[in-house]
């Protein structure tokens, strides 16, 4: 069985730059980044720090999400969806995905989560579930504005970009709570 790869079936992209103050690439997410609303101790539900740098020309805006194609849902749990970033911006800081997006920059907006709140909610991987990959992404898109409803679905807006999309960051970090 080979390891669901959430880009495997949407069109190319060119690759560019992310980097985090908080998220090493390959290594397991900080405690703050993980989920104390869903009872994990020491947990902040804290967005983390984002920059990235080398997205393709002809970028409008950006839209960060955070994925885990590792839940048991048969479909995988997005924890954060964040559109409508001004190309100008290029970076975000740690905690701006909190319940009012107050560090987001003017004009972008959250979209509500899988657990339907519009905030980033951090990791949670069931107890014994085994190791989990976070997926943090953020894409340049073709078009200033999309098409989403800001009370709509991650899986509504990863559709809508679908067509837009020009190049995407990736960080992809781990957690695991033990049994």
């Amino acid at each position: 069985m080979t390891l669901n790869d959430p880009f495997a079936r949407l069109p190319e992209a060119a690759s560019f730059a992310v980097t985090s103050t908080t998220v090493t690439d390959g290594k397991p997410l900080p405690v703050a980044q993980l989920s104390g609303i869903a009872g994990i101790p020491g947990g902040e539900d804290r967005s983390p720090q984002l920059s990235w740098h080398g997205a393709p020309a002809g970028t409008r805006s950006y839209a960060i999400t955070v994925y885990d194609p590792d839940a048991p849902t048969g479909c995988g749990f997005t924890h954060w969806a964040v559109a409508d970033i001004p190309a100008g911006v290029t970076s975000i800081d740690e905690g701006a995905g909190d319940d009012t997006g107050s560090g987001l920059p003017e004009g972008a907006f959250q979209l509500p989560n899988d657990a339907r709140a519009p905030r980033f909610l951090g990791a949670a991987p069931p107890a014994g579930h085994g190791e989990h990959r976070y997926f943090i992404v953020v894409h340049a898109l073709d078009v200033e504005h999309i098409e989403v409803d800001p009370q709509g679905t991650p899986a509504y807006l990863g559709f809508q970009m679908a067509s837009h999309i020009l190049g995407r960051a990736v960080l992809v970090a781990t957690a695991e709570t033990a049994a």
